[in-house]
């Protein structure tokens, strides 16, 4: 059997995000900020806007899943920028940034204020924009999502 992960169409997309991320973890190294990620971010300047929130309820804010968050705010706690309480039912944990986040939450607001206008300014050199791109891609996934773009081609595939 051939090695399929010779070939990739989207493993250049991939380490491009991954190369922009850890430039933007570089900025974090250069101000001595530890233990943050460009993931956790959102979540971050999340909760600094919005003040405590149920894992639920913030995974509801940032459009992710429960389980997803939940594994994120794990990772925050360990990294001392977020603490969890129980909430109003056994099930439930309140999530609220450590003294450590509340320090740097406006470094974290300038960068992703920076990063936008960085992606403005990227985009205005490119020839067909990123967020088109990506527009243009959400389209055609609501019109066959890529889980069926997959099964359909392994019910295809040569055993």
């Amino acid at each position: 059997m051939d090695d399929p992960t010779e070939q990739s169409q989207w493993r250049a997309l991939h380490q491009l995000l991954a190369r922009m991320d850890g430039e933007i973890a570089q900025i974090y190294t250069e101000r001595q900020v530890t233990g943050l990620k460009p993931s956790f971010v959102l979540e971050l300047l999340r909760l600094h806007a919005k003040g405590p929130m149920t894992i639920t309820e913030l995974a509801e804010s940032v459009g992710r899943t429960h389980s997803a968050l939940s594994q994120k705010v794990s990772a925050m706690r360990t990294a001392g920028l977020v603490r969890t309480a129980p909430g109003t039912d056994a099930r439930s944990k309140k999530v609220a940034l450590t003294a450590k986040a509340e320090g740097i939450v406006e470094l974290l607001a300038a960068e992703w204020r920076a990063t936008e206008a960085a992606i403005t300014e990227l985009e205005a050199e490119l020839p067909y924009p990123m967020t088109k791109i990506v527009r243009d891609v959400e389209e055609a996934l609501a019109r066959k999502s890529f889980h069926d773009r997959i099964a359909e081609k392994l019910e295809h595939r040569q055993p």
